[in-house]
């Protein structure tokens, strides 16, 4: 039984782009270091990218434009730094237009059903580090510990964070409260 490692949204816009902010570079040598030690022990790693295409930036009269990130095709859209270097072709890979990514559920469902009927579990453990942690690393371990509800689900601390440090504290305080294991804090 291999462990998963999950890369959520390290993308460019996220750290130096239209949604970056001080202090998510510093995450870059950390999240490749693990996927370093992920490959080296033959485990498995995903990746998760926030994907929008330039029909979301049209709105209804009325609704707050969001701001444009991520688009599909832009260098906004591509992985961050040395993380970058790290994806190879055999990394599952999740494009989600929202915090979560519900192929990734789907996934992650699939994997525990085919392990019920073995009598085991799917993984290990499943990790997940990356950006932001108040959103999507928080949806998507959410996601994690839905789907394989008895499947240890981890949050390392030291790679991932957000744009308030306020809001990442009670992020990962919510995560510890759903029984998601928070390392390196």
């Amino acid at each position: 039984m291999k462990r998963l490692l999950i890369v959520v949204d390290y993308q460019n816009d996220f750290v130096d782009g239209a949604l970056g902010f001080e202090g998510a570079e510093l995450l870059d040598e950390r999240i490749a270091a693990k996927i370093d030690e992920y490959r080296e022990a033959g485990d498995g790693i995903a990746f998760t990218f926030d994907t929008h295409h330039k029909d979301y930036l049209e709105t209804q009269e009325g609704q707050k434009l969001p701001v444009p990130h991520c688009l599909e095709g832009s260098q906004g859209h591509e992985l961050y730094g040395q993380v970058a270097t790290k994806q190879e072709d055999l990394d599952q890979v999740f494009f989600k237009p929202t915090f979560g990514s519900s192929d990734l559920f789907e996934r992650l469902v699939n994997r525990q059903h085919i392990a019920d009927g073995l009598g085991t579990q799917p993984f290990e453990s499943i990790e997940l580090v990356g950006l932001v942690s108040n959103m999507c690393v928080l949806s998507n371990a959410v996601i994690a510990r839905t789907a394989c509800p008895n499947v240890p689900i981890i949050v390392d601390a030291a790679c991932t964070a957000a744009p308030d440090p306020a809001m990442n504290e009670k992020a990962l305080d919510i995560m510890e409260g759903l029984q998601i294991e928070v390392i390196n804090r």
